[in-house]
């Protein structure tokens, strides 16, 4: 299925946030958001958009510093993602709109509906972040590599210019079984280190303080009023299900699907299930 993608660069006084979009300008609006660190709208969302097209005025941003938002000055922290989110929405006239977000952008929509509810008409996350803790010494380490530009940035960016490598990592650390265009997954990946390097985004690092997270939406989910759709696989090697269970306990009226033989990019292994999911949630 192919559709026809619309470029759009939206001016921020840190730089330029690009924004993909699709299908019919009066329908009703769907933002999606990514993941943080190699991802893009398009890594994340190729086989999502031509699906939600049909009956949705899609809208797909890169994040700041990722695809195509580039040049960015200054830190993308979670406040200023957030103005992003609300940016696109009211450069589109999207009063309120669908969200749908990855990881990453999984929690930036739960926060989205937390902080702004009247723009949010419905919700689905897939294995978000922003409902983790990690034991002390674990925190601690994290912590020190999100300081440290050697172990969050250097180091990851070199490891990541080997394709074989970028193979590897997605196997391990993104997939739990097969994909079934995992070599163009690996290529569009090596594209995106060579635009703008690998390694942790700046809303990881600045998420995450010495002694606890900075940014824990656990406390603020029983606020989320929209309909929300939880998306969690069972073999998330970065996001533990039982925490998405957790955080959908905690969202009145709260759907959770649990995904069997599935990792953390569920948008990207099966594509068919998720964008089924989706369409039918929204």
């Amino acid at each position: 299925m192919t559709v026809e993608l619309r470029s759009t660069y939206l001016t921020f006084p840190e730089g330029r946030l690009h924004v993909h979009s699709a299908g019919d300008p009066d329908a009703p609006p769907v933002l999606l958001l990514s993941g943080a660190g190699i991802d893009n709208a398009l890594l994340s969302w190729r086989h999502l958009i031509p699906v939600l097209a049909g009956n949705h005025h899609v809208l797909a941003l890169d994040w700041p510093k990722q695809g195509r938002s580039l040049p960015w000055n200054g830190p993308a922290t979670h406040e200023r993602m957030l103005d992003c989110v609300t940016g696109v929405l009211d450069h589109f006239g999207a009063g309120r709109a669908a969200l749908v977000g990855l990881s990453q952008g999984g929690a930036l929509a739960l926060a989205c509906a937390i902080e702004h509810p009247e723009r949010v008409s419905r919700l689905v996350a897939l294995a978000p972040a922003g409902i983790l803790s990690f034991p002390p010494v674990v925190h601690q380490f994290l912590w020190l590599t999100a300081k440290l530009p050697l172990l969050s940035r250097t180091l990851p960016t070199a490891m990541f210019r080997r394709r074989e490598r970028i193979a590897a990592f997605a196997r391990r650390a993104l997939f739990a079984g097969p994909v079934a265009d995992f070599e163009d997954v690996v290529d569009e990946i090596a594209a995106q280190v060579r635009e703008t390097g690998a390694g942790s985004s700046d809303w990881q690092n600045a998420s995450i303080g010495p002694l606890r997270m900075r940014v824990d939406l656990r406390p603020r989910l029983p606020e989320i009023a929209c309909p929300t759709l939880l998306v969690q696989g069972d073999r998330d090697a970065g996001v533990p299900p039982a925490r998405t269970k957790a955080a959908a306990a905690l969202i009145p009226g709260c759907r959770l699907e649990l995904l069997e033989g599935v990792g953390h990019w569920s948008s990207r292994q099966c594509p068919d299930r998720v964008n089924a999911l989706v369409a039918d949630f929204l």
